[in-house]
């Protein structure tokens, strides 16, 4: 058995599982229109007026800065909980990261991505 031999397997087995799961979808999807799937689904109220509202991208970009660097600092804590055995080369490796964090909200701060018009 040559060394590509257990790659191609496994891409045969991907494309099989994945394959099968829109197969399967297909087959055992209800066919007709349930009239509950047309109903308001948010609120509970039919919409007045125009539907589509435009919202500014400030807002995406706040809740992107947001999620950017609490996914980030979650990094901070397993490093916490083993700071007294990871030694001087963690530490400086941490610094480097703070560092990369405040470079990374100075220039959203100086972008002025952090300021709500």
């Amino acid at each position: 058995m040559s060394d590509w031999a257990g790659v191609f397997i496994f891409l045969v087995v991907a494309l099989i599982f994945g394959a099968g799961g829109i197969v399967t979808s297909f087959l055992i999807h209800p066919r007709r229109q349930n009239p509950a799937k047309l109903e308001e689904y948010e609120c509970g109220l039919p919409t007045r007026g125009p539907t589509w509202v435009q919202f500014r991208t400030s807002y995406f970009l706040y809740a992107l800065l947001f999620v950017i660097f609490d996914v980030e600092t979650i990094y901070l804590y397993p490093w916490a909980v083993k700071f007294q055995s990871l030694g001087l080369f963690a530490f400086i490796e941490m610094i480097i990261f703070i560092f990369i964090l405040i470079v990374g909200l100075w220039y959203a701060w100086k972008e002025g991505a952090l300021e709500w018009k």
